[in-house]
Formats: C-alpha cells, sequence, structure tokens
C-alpha cells in the first residue's frame, strides 16, 4: 500500500507536526509514503515515517536530491507536472495545510478516483476533513486497503 502526504514546501510549524505524526502512523501500518520529496510538509511526513522504520518515496520536481530522510528518489525533471506522478503513485492522498501546489494535487486525486484526506487544508467537495493525523491515516488505510481489494 502507498500513501502520498502532499502539502507546502514552506510548512507551518502546526502542519509539520501533522505531517510528522502522519509520517510516523503511515510507517507503522506497513505502507510505503509518497510525497514530494522536498522541504515542509513532505520532509516533516518522510521524518516521521523514518523514524518509525518506514519507507520514503520523494517524486522529486527537478533532477537535484530531495530532503534527507527518503529512502527512494525519483528525479523527473518535470517541475509542478510532477504532481500527477506523486498522486498516481498512491492508493489514498493525506493533504496537510498546503498552497496551490497542493490544491493541484488534490484536483488530480480527485479526477483519478483516488480518497483525499485533508487535515487543515483546502475545504472543497471532496476532501474528506480529519480531525487529527491519526484519523486522517486510519481513515487512508482504511479505504486505501479496500480499493486494492477491488
Amino acid at each position: 500500500m502507498q500513501i502520498a502526504v502532499i502539502g507546502h514546501s514552506q510548512a507551518n510549524e502546526e502542519e509539520r507536526e501533522a505531517a510528522y505524526a502522519a509520517g510516523r502512523l503511515i510507517a507503522g501500518t506497513g505502507a510505503v509514503l509518497v510525497c514530494g520529496g522536498l522541504g515542509g510538509v513532505m520532509e516533516a511526513a518522510c521524518q516521521g515515517a523514518k523514524e518509525a522504520g518506514g519507507t520514503t518515496v520523494g517524486i522529486l520536481p527537478g533532477t537535484e536530491g530531495g530532503n534527507p530522510y527518503l529512502d527512494i528518489s525519483i528525479r523527473t525533471g518535470l517541475g509542478h507536472a510532477r504532481n500527477v506522478l506523486v498522486v498516481l503513485s498512491a492508493d489514498a492522498v493525506i493533504a496537510v495545510g498546503g498552497s496551490h501546489g497542493t490544491l493541484s494535487e488534490i484536483a488530480i486525486a480527485l479526477k483519478t478516483g483516488r480518497p483525499v484526506y485533508g487535515i487543515n487544508t483546502w475545504d472543497i467537495e471532496g476532501v474528506i476533513p480529519c480531525t487529527s493525523p491519526e484519523d486522517a491515516v486510519k481513515r487512508a488505510v482504511h479505504d486505501a486497503a479496500k480499493v486494492r481489494r477491488e
């Protein structure tokens, strides 16, 4: 199972804490964490996952390296177009905060039928609001497992 964590590369402390907790929880389920590979929410989620013994994959916009908590770095050279790859690599998506890049990933996820769970993120139709990282991960893992069985 692969769960994407998306959010702003310039995250505030609250967003970083939520992403870190989500990363730890994702690792605890045995799922692989997929992200855009940069800083902010992405780095915090990867750090949490790594510290909990999980596997992290970063799908990077350029040809340079990503955050220090990546196990696998996929250097795409695609810029923002890599957002499609992040989302399509996931069975479910957790959005933490975010700006316009996050919004584009949410739209791609919804368009392609991936469930999106939001923690203080865009309030748009299709995003399932969650009260905590625990709530988001529990729902994401449950629904991703259901999708994988179908």
